[in-house]
């Protein structure tokens, strides 16, 4: 009986896995070339900055403005799991040397 619950297990994490690697590869084949990228309020065009575009079906891209080239995105789960996340403090930067001893309050 054991066996057949592992083995259950093991089949659902499997499809997990499966529905999250073809939900990527999805979000990666979006032709995005057209979306409006969004940064924080305040910064001027020059500046250095996180831009965002929203995805349909909830998901995120994210670049740099240094190098617009290089995009990252992420499906509506992992959005919300970041923003929530941060909203909670969990990437806040304690003072240190290798950061420039920034703190994030």
């Amino acid at each position: 009986m054991a066996e057949a619950q592992d083995n259950e297990v093991e089949s659902q994490t499997e499809d997990v896995k499966a529905r999250k690697e073809r939900e990527k590869n999805e979000l990666y084949a979006l032709d995005i070339s057209g979306v409006e990228w969004h940064s924080a309020p305040g910064t001027e065009e020059h500046e250095e900055r996180v831009e965002i575009a929203y995805l349909p079906e909830g998901a995120v891209a994210m670049r740099s403005s240094l190098n617009p080239n290089t995009v990252l995105r992420y499906t509506e789960a992992e959005w919300q799991a970041f923003v929530l996340g941060a909203r909670d403090g969990e990437f806040d930067l304690e003072p240190a040397p290798d950061n420039g001893g920034l703190s994030v309050d």
